[in-house]
């Protein structure tokens, strides 16, 4: 049984987490890679706004409650502007708490995908490879619009 946490941006403080848990059922964007795994979620929460002040202490009761990973949610690499501190996020709390932070949840909206290509948003080799395990094919993306 894999245990996690998902952390999602504060603009979308007011989110069900439809998305997120969708694709945790479906095994869909970052969540793919626990495709022969049982996964429990142990915690939901927001960064606290910026500079993400929650992430300093939100993983250590994610942690208490058996979390192993961390995920960062979709919403934080397609708002406009992606996260600044996304980076910084997954630096801290691999280093303060000895988890695994993975960038991202649901698979990128197409909506959101073409409105940052446009924007040549993701364009760096940095972006593509954090975004990576949300980018999806187009039909998944258009799934999840």
């Amino acid at each position: 049984m894999k245990r996690i946490g998902i952390i999602v941006c504060d603009r979308w403080r007011r989110c069900a987490g439809g998305k997120c848990l969708r694709a945790l059922r479906e095994r869909a964007g970052a969540f793919s890679r626990y495709a022969n795994e049982e996964v429990e979620l142990v915690g939901y929460t927001t960064c606290d706004g910026c500079p993400g002040g929650n992430v300093e202490y939100a993983p250590a009761e994610m942690k208490r409650n058996g979390a192993e990973v961390v995920h960062l949610a979709t919403g934080l690499v397609v708002g406009y502007p992606p996260c600044p501190y996304i980076d910084d996020f997954v630096r801290f709390i691999g280093v303060k708490y000895g988890m695994e932070v993975v960038v991202g949840t649901h698979p990128i909206p197409q909506s959101y995908f073409e409105t940052h290509e446009a924007l040549a948003t993701w364009a760096s080799p940095g972006w593509r490879e954090t975004i990576g395990a949300t980018l999806t094919d187009e039909v998944t993306r258009r799934a999840y619009d």
